[in-house]
């Protein structure tokens, strides 16, 4: 699959268009897709539920409160592919001082932004589309992708140089969130019967990447969405969001439910590629973006993710004669291809993954 080398039309910053009285029709979703808003807010009309929420300082305690966590994460990802965590050991200060450097990076003169246009090549930088199938449909979103790992291909020319503490910060937590789900896959190796290095084998050299993602105020944020349903083609993502400003909605069997964030905690769900090293037992969930009429909204999603160049399949130990193989080798180089190209599109990147 070739990756295309140019954006197929000019793009538009969404930030551009938030005063607008009505937004452009190619942001306008179809009927079915649009999400189901009280008028002039992003207030879905159904409830709010809080996603289930892990306090991971139970790791750091005595055997019988460790296994409880390790229990605790693994009901959360099995029932929903989500959970808040709680004292998960990233400084408050520092989240609060990196989502504030990016807020700053958002607020600055677009001929600054600019000079981060992204590619398709690569998607590093500033962006406002993530397919780039032509004449599609977008999401009412700005963003700014980063590479973190491997350090090989980390490039700090493609980092912002303001606001001055940005870089410094943005280091700083993804130091910190590397270190956090290295944490999160050793439980769900031992959650799976596996010893804790199971998926540390399955992924390889890890790769990590960070989308901070600009929501601007939205004239109609009853016809479009900020991000289209999918599911994440990592291995695992954690987000951390505006606590004060909902968006995020989950799938949960046939409904979406807005998660109310909870003060300090991180969003952290299941990815793809866990999906297909697990054999499907850990399952990667829809979730999608709401945008709002009267307020911005900010959020950083780290997504942790395997070696490029490693194929992935169910791993041996999960392929059994009453569960064979679900899905197909295949590299996360590869599996990467179909969201450049389609853009979000539900489950339906994993599903072409299935073996025959």
């Amino acid at each position: 699959m070739e990756v295309a080398q140019e954006w197929p039309e000019p793009i538009v910053r969404v930030q551009s268009l938030a005063d607008a009285e009505a937004i452009p029709e190619r942001y306008i979703k179809p009927p079915s897709e649009r999400p189901n808003l009280n008028p002039g807010t992003a207030m879905a009309a159904g409830e709010t539920e809080c996603l289930p929420v892990v306090d991971l300082g139970g790791l750091r305690g005595g055997a019988a409160e460790r296994q409880a966590t390790m229990r605790a994460v693994s009901d959360a990802c099995r029932e929903w592919g989500f959970f808040q965590a709680v004292n998960h050991g990233v400084s408050p200060a520092l989240t609060a001082a990196v989502m504030e450097a990016w807020r700053q990076f958002f607020h600055l003169p677009m001929a600054e932004k600019q000079a981060y246009a992204n590619s398709p090549t690569s998607f590093e930088g500033y962006g406002s589309r993530l397919g780039v199938k032509k004449g599609a449909i977008l999401d009412w979103g700005d963003y700014f992708f980063l590479q973190l790992l491997p350090q090989s291909i980390k490039n700090y020319d493609k980092w912002p140089t303001l606001p001055a503490s940005l870089r410094e910060t943005t280091e700083a937590y993804g130091d910190e969130l590397v270190k956090l789900c290295g944490v999160i896959k050793e439980v769900l190796s031992l959650t799976l019967g596996m010893d804790e290095g199971f998926l540390h084998r399955g992924f390889g050299e890890p790769g990590a990447c960070l989308r901070v993602n600009f929501y601007p105020k939205c004239p109609q944020p009853e016809l479009t969405l900020g991000l289209s349903p999918h599911s994440d083609p990592g291995g695992m993502t954690v987000l951390l969001t505006d606590e004060h400003v909902k968006g995020l909605q989950v799938r949960k069997g046939d409904d979406w439910i807005t998660v109310q964030p909870i003060p300090d905690a991180l969003i952290v769900n299941i990815g793809d590629q866990i999906q297909v090293l697990t054999n499907a037992t850990y399952k990667s969930v829809e979730h999608r973006v709401t945008v709002n009429a009267t307020t911005e909204r900010l959020s950083l999603a780290f997504f942790y993710n395997p070696d490029d160049d490693l194929p992935i399949e169910p791993a041996a130990e999960l392929v059994t004669p009453t569960s064979p193989p679900v899905y197909k080798p295949m590299t996360f180089k590869e599996y990467k291809m179909y969201m450049r190209m389609l853009g979000p599109c539900g489950k339906s990147h994993v599903d072409l993954h299935k073996a025959a």
